[in-house]
């Protein structure tokens, strides 16, 4: 069985960033996921559940109703590792040309105030399951350490 991509990345020495995970083409239309990762693998804590899920349902509704994205969102979702996001975009983008609306997207979730969007027994499988101190923090720290100041090896996996 052949390994899938995501695993031939050398996590050992991947930073944090957004990357270019992989571009695809379906019925014509190209897609490129993108891997935002907001803590380096094998180096620090991963984060923790509640945060996840609260920056998961943030993350989901600020692109689902971006004046400009939101018809280009396929999928916004957490990478199993818990080390980051996957998101999934209609069209075919580089990290650069990404960037700015991963530093509005996470943004906004830095200065979100008020109910987490979809955190109610009927909206979510685990309503419980939410910590928005937690996630506002992550996502300030992951905007002030590498976001607002992304470089070429924050922004292309390593050779």
């Amino acid at each position: 069985m052949e390994k899938i991509a995501s695993f031939t990345v050398d996590h050992l020495r991947l930073l944090r960033g957004v990357y270019v995970s992989r571009h695809d083409t379906f019925g014509g239309a190209g897609i490129t996921s993108f891997d935002l990762r907001m803590t380096r693998p094998n180096a620090e804590p991963v984060m923790n559940t509640a945060e996840i899920h609260t920056i998961e349902h943030l993350g989901a509704t600020f692109l689902r109703n971006h004046p400009q994205f939101k018809d280009k969102t396929v999928y916004f979702g957490p990478m199993g590792c818990r080390t980051g996001f996957y998101m999934l975009l209609y069209g075919t983008y580089t990290s650069a040309e990404i960037l700015p609306l991963v530093i509005e997207m996470f943004e906004f979730i830095r200065d979100f105030e008020g109910a987490v969007p979809g955190a109610a027994a009927k909206d979510c499988g685990n309503y419980l399951d939410m910590n928005l101190p937690m996630a506002k923090y992550l996502a300030g720290r992951y905007l002030d350490e590498v976001l607002y100041h992304a470089g070429k090896d924050n922004l292309n996996y390593p050779d």
